[in-house]
């Protein structure tokens, strides 16, 4: 199967430092993550590989992009960031580019889809073999806005 880049996750914080992540741009370093495929006729399973910065697990991340809340209310607290709005998973095209799951450690206003935010948050693994999903900034704050 062809490798896919994809950049949404969930999982555990971890309860030790973290490192600072090696990438100038979080976006890029999000962009060396692959996602392979793997199905027989009895099982399935999804083979993530890791950059070395990411590779050893949690790391903490100031990272900035377009935000849009995954759920309609007056306050949010789960969105999807993507570092161009022509990357949307959420408009329809199966073929769009890297974006990433955020958890905010507390929920904020509702916003207009779209906004342009910076976070800081624990860019988190996800090594789950039966989802796509790769990585998650999790605890995030919100830097600007």
């Amino acid at each position: 199967m062809k490798p896919h880049h994809i950049a949404l996750s969930a999982a555990a914080l971890t309860p030790f430092a973290l490192p600072a992540v090696a990438e100038s741009d979080p976006w890029q370093l999000l962009n060396q993550i692959t996602v392979d495929e793997i199905v027989t006729e009895t099982s399935y399973a999804v083979q993530k590989t890791y950059p070395s910065a990411l590779s050893e697990g949690a790391i903490e991340v100031e990272i900035t992009g377009y935000a849009v809340p995954r759920l309609p209310g007056d306050m949010v607290q789960d969105l999807i960031l993507m570092s161009d709005m022509g990357n949307c998973p959420l408009c329809g095209s199966f073929d769009h580019g890297t974006n990433l799951q955020v958890l905010l450690s507390e929920a904020m206003p509702a916003f207009d889809e779209g906004t342009r935010v910076s976070f800081v948050g624990t860019l988190t693994p996800v090594t789950d073999p039966e989802t796509w999903q790769t990585v998650i900034l999790k605890d995030a704050r919100v830097i600007t806005r």
